[in-house]
């Protein structure tokens, strides 16, 4: 396959294997090109792939893994070309998901060509990168990016003589001004018809070679592997002991075993001639061919110090570092989750809108009850809205995330806290999660749990997706706020503090524990960081990137919410209410309607108003009333004038004049709050005897050792559709003093004196809603990242499992001790946080790269 020369630079003619010659002619045939975009992180790869193929974009999964499966697509004349963008990686190796998913998509789509993306101002290190998928024999096309950084460095790069050293045409680029885009195209349709031959440079690994080539010739004893992979490749692999590498070999190769023990022994033998294992030698020798073609390629006599490096010294300085990451994680929660929410009082009325338009198209309201088909309709309506209310903050926080992403910051948190996490098994990128999740207060778990394919630690990653859930979103807020005004009103700072930090204790702790017993078995990959260059995020690129995030969250969570809705909705109405209670309900409901009626007989509008008419009387001033405090003063007169249009005769009920109009009026109100009480009692009575509250009830004599009643039961289940439900079913539940206005938190503090229920029970709630499984959404989601019923079942039933053994220690100790729910409170957020302070103060072993390879001076310098 090769053609070798005694020059210090090898090079070979690219010459892929069948397999690759047969599908790239196919697509030739039909003038189609599949091309790769690979290259290491932080080399602008993104912003190249945006600037090849602009908005014409396509995000999906690769085939059964989570990872992003990004393609653009362009047309080059009569070319259509598809442009796949790889996970960026430093090398080409089995350590992480990412760099197994680049290496794969390369080996079995057989692209037509690659284009590689590098960094200007750190080439020695992206030459790494460069030379392992050189060894995969594919054409390629070197994009020599971030030209504009190079040169503010003070470097002076030869492109002519790097692209003769390297054997591959090479296009400098500036990707984030589209710079060179249109010779990166050009390069990219010659060497995908192969108008050229390719003679890129191959790396000599001196005193490896012998064994190398020896390799090479036994691998071509199997068909299938001499078809499928290059043999060099393959044979370099295989002495660096890479796990993938040898499962091909299991596969393939009809004497396998021997195969591999000849590896191991010429392995074993190499490393005790040269007190080197092969991998450091295949490294070292990458390494200083990287040298060499960087000093004749590059002059660096001008280099100035960077100016990301001049913004690191103040940014990571010892003290200064927190004092900044504070900063940015409170802007943040500020312009994301309270300026954010905000904009939902913009974009509420737009989708009241769109309920009031399906509820138009459904069947009439029931004077007490409305059809199966309205009631499930307008279900599906709420649950989708509950959704779509929260897109402004999502769109706002991944406006921020990419603008920390793109500017560099990000790899700065994650290794501000990564020795932090690293106590805990966690990784420094699990911040962003646990950011977007609501570290303190105020996120959602789900755009969180997303947030963690940027993770290539697959037990820290696990263990990022199940304990994000753990975080104070913005859902669980108002049941937390209510039982602190409840219960905890005199001591309410305090409180307020123990719910805002307490999860994330817990979230750390629980995280320890997977990964130290349930994750254990589970793949770990070698940590490295790099500090990459500050750059200025182009506003396309943080927009795009946020419009596809966005949508993704709406596409993958939101049709899956609204058809699983359907099953909550069945579980809290059915079986429903029985003849006897429905007839009770309709002679009340019918004595109101005679009593109006024999207002209306003495009116002026006895011609006007039948009983058939009463029903939509009803419904048009609840209409107005909704709309009349929506619309503010301002409204007001466009309201009037468009019901006045909608039906004169009922006008008259809403804006009354006259003694006898004004006493319509109030007999009209009278009747419609009797019907908002009966329809909410029969809602009460419903859920009390539906599936949810039989379970609630069935349950008792197992919660009760929390504290839980069957009420708090079915608040807790109904939650698991969306946080948000617990307060609405307590409010549905909590119906004594209803017909006063009293608050929720007025009925629920009378109830409780009644029933006895104390701070310390309120105490074990919180505790539990705290720990309690991810909502339906985010079960929907962990499935989505993990790809497994498993992990998504191990969600719901680890938690609730741990909530419920929690909150019972606590109310059943601090009933057996005579402790106050607040001191109760107190000894356990102490309890808790001594114990996460112990665990970050032990000294743990910090895996990272340079335990498996030996970095560049270049990597050295930029690298923790």
């Amino acid at each position: 396959m090769t053609k070798q020369t005694d020059s210090a630079l090898r090079y070979t003619e690219v010459s892929s294997p069948d397999k690759y010659l047969e599908e790239s002619r196919s697509r030739a045939r039909k003038n189609k090109i599949l091309a790769g975009l690979a290259g290491q992180q932080n080399a602008g790869k993104s912003t190249t792939f945006n600037m090849v193929t602009g908005a014409n974009q396509h995000i999906a999964n690769y085939p059964g893994v989570t990872v992003d499966k990004k393609s653009g697509f362009y047309r080059d004349g009569e070319e259509s070309v598809e442009l796949v963008d790889l996970p960026g990686t430093y090398s080409l190796t089995s350590f992480s998901l990412e760099e197994r998913v680049a290496r794969d998509f390369i080996l079995t789509e057989a692209p037509d060509a690659l284009i590689n993306v590098v960094d200007a101002s750190s080439l020695k290190r992206s030459l790494y990168f460069t030379f392992q998928i050189i060894e995969m024999e594919f054409p390629i096309v070197v994009a020599l990016n971030m030209m504009d950084v190079a040169a503010q460095q003070g470097l002076e790069l030869d492109t002519d003589k790097l692209s003769e050293l390297l054997g591959l045409p090479v296009v400098p680029c500036i990707s984030r001004a589209r710079k060179g885009r249109d010779k990166l195209k050009a390069e990219l349709k010659k060497a995908a018809r192969r108008e050229e031959v390719q003679k890129p440079v191959q790396i000599s690994y001196g005193a490896l070679e012998k064994d190398i080539t020896h390799i090479a010739e036994s691998l071509e004893d199997s068909p299938g592997i001499k078809v499928e992979y290059p043999l060099r490749w393959l044979a370099v692999k295989l002495l660096e002991q890479d796990s993938e590498a040898l499962r091909i070999v299991r596969k393939y190769h009809p004497e396998a075993e021997t195969l591999i023990a000849d590896v191991e022994l010429r392995t074993e033998e190499f490393e005790n001639e040269h007190d080197i294992s092969p991998a450091d030698f295949i490294v070292t020798c990458r390494d200083e061919l990287a040298g060499k073609i960087y000093e004749s390629c590059v002059d660096d006599s001008k280099r100035t110090t960077p100016v990301s490096e001049k913004v690191d010294r103040v940014l990571l300085n010892r003290v200064m570092a927190p004092f900044f990451l504070l900063l940015t994680v409170f802007t943040i929660y500020e312009l994301a989750i309270v300026q954010g929410y905000k904009l939902t009082e913009y974009t509420w009325p737009f989708l009241a809108k769109f309920r009031d338009i399906v509820a138009g198209m459904l069947p009439d309201a029931g004077m007490l009850q409305d059809s199966l088909l309205r009631s499930m309709g307008l279900w599906m309506v709420d649950s989708a809205n509950t959704l779509l209310n929260y897109v402004p903050i999502f769109f706002i926080l991944f406006i921020l995330i990419a603008i920390l992403e793109d500017s560099g910051y990000m790899a700065r948190i994650a290794f501000i806290l990564d020795r932090i996490f690293h106590s805990f098994g966690l990784h420094g990128q699990s911040t962003l999660p646990f950011i977007l999740g609501g570290i303190f207060a105020g996120g959602c778990a789900v755009p969180g749990i997303m947030a963690t394919k940027g993770i290539p630690d697959e037990r820290s990653r696990l263990a990022t997706i199940l304990t994000v859930p753990f975080m104070n979103c913005l859902a669980k807020i108002p049941l937390l706020t209510l039982l602190v005004n409840v219960y905890f009103f005199e001591h309410k700072s305090f409180a307020m503090l123990f719910i805002s930090t307490i999860t994330i204790c817990m979230a750390l702790l629980i995280a320890k524990f997977l990964t130290s017993v349930v994750l254990k078995s589970r793949e770990t990959a070698p940590f490295m960081m790099e500090m990459p260059n500050y750059h200025w995020p182009t506003i396309f690129g943080v927009l795009q990137r946020s419009f596809e995030r966005t949508w993704e969250y709406i596409k993958k969570v939101g049709s899956i919410v609204i058809a699983v809705s359907v099953c909550v909705f069945t579980l809290l109405q059915f079986p429903g209410l029985d003849d006897a209670s429905m007839a009770g309900y309709e002679k009340k409901m019918d004595a109101a309607v005679t009593k109006f009626e024999q207002k209306l007989s003495n009116s002026q509008y006895a011609d006007t108003i039948k009983r058939a008419d009463i029903l939509p009387l009803m419904e048009y001033y609840s209409q107005y009333k909704l709309k009349r405090m929506m619309a503010g003063a301002s409204g007001r007169d466009a309201l009037n004038a468009e019901f006045k249009e909608m039906n004169p005769d009922f006008f008259a009920f809403v804006r009354p004049k006259g003694k006898e109009g004004r006493s319509l009026s109030r007999s009209l109100r009278r009747l419609s709050n009797t019907r908002k009480r009966l329809r909410r009692q029969m809602k009460e009575e419903t859920i009390t005897n539906s599936f949810f509250g039989q379970i609630g009830r069935s349950l008792e004599p197992v919660t009760k050792f929390a504290g839980f009643d069957w009420k708090i039961n079915v608040a807790l289940i109904s939650s698991f559709a969306a946080r948000e439900s617990s307060v609405a079913t307590l409010g549905v539940l909590f119906q004594k003093g209803a017909d006063d206005n009293q608050t929720l938190e007025q009925r629920m503090g009378s109830e409780s004196k009644d029933t006895g229920k104390t701070p310390l029970a309120a105490l074990a709630i919180m505790v539990f809603f705290l720990l309690y499984p991810p909502c339906l959404a985010t079960t929907v989601m962990v499935k989505v990242q993990t790809g497994s019923y498993k992990w998504m079942l191990f969600a719901i039933l680890f938690p609730t499992s741990l909530g419920f053994a929690v909150s019972s220690a606590i109310y059943t100790l601090g009933r057996g001790l005579s402790i106050s729910g607040f001191n109760m409170m107190a000894g356990f957020y102490a309890l808790v946080v001594c114990a996460t302070l112990a665990i970050a103060t032990l000294k743990n072993k910090t895996i990272t790269r340079s335990e498996f390879v030996p970095l560049s001076s270049d990597l050295n310098e930029e690298s923790s």
